[in-house]
C-alpha cells in the first residue's frame, strides 16, 4: 500500500470519469472463533462504490476495467485510506474488481450502479 497519487478514486492510475456517489468499506466476514473465544476474520477487505445515475459512457469505463482484468487480473485501486483520521486516498495493489451491477435505464442513463473491489490488504 502506498499513498494514492491520484487523490481520488482511480483504477490502475486512471481516474474514474464520474466519482462514486457513495463509497464504503464493507465489514469483514468472521470465519470462526479463536481458542480463547475471540472472532477470527478473513485477512482481506472489500470496498463498495455506488452511483445513483451514470451515463452510458461512464458506465462503459467501469465495465472496461472489468473486461481488461478478466477473471485472473489484478489492479491497483486508489480508495479512501481505511480507518484514517483524515479523508485521504491510498493505492491498494493486488485487488480484484467485480463486474459492475446495474438496475434499470432511466432517461438514457444507467441507475444504481455498484462496483465491488475485493482482495484488499489494509
Amino acid at each position: 500500500m502506498t499513498t494514492g497519487a491520484s487523490g481520488t478514486y482511480a483504477i490502475n492510475g486512471t481516474t474514474l470519469l464520474l466519482q462514486p456517489t457513495t463509497g464504503r468499506w464493507l465489514p469483514r466476514d468472521s470465519i470462526g472463533f479463536t481458542g480463547d473465544g475471540h472472532p477470527d476474520y478473513v485477512g482481506v477487505r472489500e470496498f463498495e462504490m455506488k452511483w445513483q445515475l451514470i451515463s452510458v459512457n461512464d458506465a462503459n469505463q467501469l465495465q472496461g476495467f472489468f473486461d481488461t482484468l478478466g477473471i485472473t487480473g489484478t489492479a491497483v485501486v486508489d480508495l479512501p485510506k481505511y480507518r484514517n483520521a483524515e479523508y485521504i486516498f491510498d493505492s491498494y495493489s493486488g485487488c480484484a474488481i467485480s463486474e459492475p451491477q446495474m438496475d434499470v435505464y432511466y432517461e438514457q442513463h444507467e441507475s444504481n450502479i455498484t462496483l465491488l473491489i475485493y482482495g484488499i490488504i489494509t
